[in-house]
C-alpha cells in the first residue's frame, strides 16, 4: 500500500478533519500545511496529488499513538525514516489502537480475513528472525477495513455524505 492509502484510511476510519492531521503530524515531528494535507490525501489521477514521503507518515503514525495513548515516559525508539514497510506501519497502528494478538485476529475475522496468533507474531518478529513474515498489502488493507469496521461498523464504506467538513469534495455532488 502507499503511504498515501494509510493515511487516507486512517483518517476515515477515525473521522479526522484535515487541521487534526496537520497537529498529528507536526506532534510526530514534520511541519505541514492543511493545503500539503489536502495534496496528500488526493487520489493518484487527480491533479495536484502529492505522494507522501516516508518521513511524514512515519510522522502521522507516531502522531497517531501520540493522540490516542499520550506522550511515553520511555525514549522513543528512532526508526529509519528512509522507507515505511507494511510491517512498520501495522506496528505502529498495533500500538496506537492498543491492540492485542487476540485484538488483532478479531479485527481481521471482522472483514471475513482468517489469522492464527503464530501469524501475527511473524508479523512482528525482527526481519532476520527465521520465522519473520512480511507483511503483504492484503493484509494492511483488510486489517484497516477491519478497523474501519470496528470504528464505524454503521457506514464502512466512503461516500459523499461522511467526508468530512473541511475535506475538498464536501459539497461536491458525486
Amino acid at each position: 500500500m502507499t503511504n498515501n492509502d494509510v493515511m487516507k484510511s486512517v483518517r476515515y476510519t477515525l473521522e479526522i478533519k484535515n487541521k487534526e492531521v496537520v497537529q498529528m503530524i507536526k506532534d510526530g515531528g514534520v511541519e505541514l500545511t492543511v493545503l500539503n494535507v489536502v495534496d496528500l490525501l488526493k487520489n493518484e489521477e487527480d491533479e495536484g496529488f502529492v505522494e507522501c514521503p516516508a518521513e511524514t507518515v512515519h510522522a502521522f503514525l507516531d502522531g497517531l499513538i501520540l493522540k490516542r495513548r499520550g506522550p511515553s515516559d520511555r525514549p522513543a525508539k528512532i526508526f529509519s525514516t528512509a522507507k515505511i514497510d507494511n510491517n512498520m506501519a501495522l506496528r505502529k497502528l498495533r500500538i496506537a489502537f492498543e491492540m492485542k494478538d487476540t485484538d488483532m485476529i478479531e479485527t481481521m475475522k471482522n472483514v471475513g480475513f482468517s489469522v492464527s496468533k503464530g501469524e501475527i507474531g511473524a508479523l512482528f518478529r525482527a526481519p532476520t528472525h527465521k520465522h519473520y513474515r512480511d507483511c503483504g498489502d492484503q493484509f494492511l488493507r483488510n486489517f484497516l477495513k477491519g478497523l474501519t469496521h470496528t470504528f464505524r461498523p454503521d457506514d464502512s464504506s466512503p461516500s459523499a455524505n461522511s467526508l468530512p467538513d473541511d475535506s475538498p469534495w464536501a459539497n461536491f455532488k458525486f
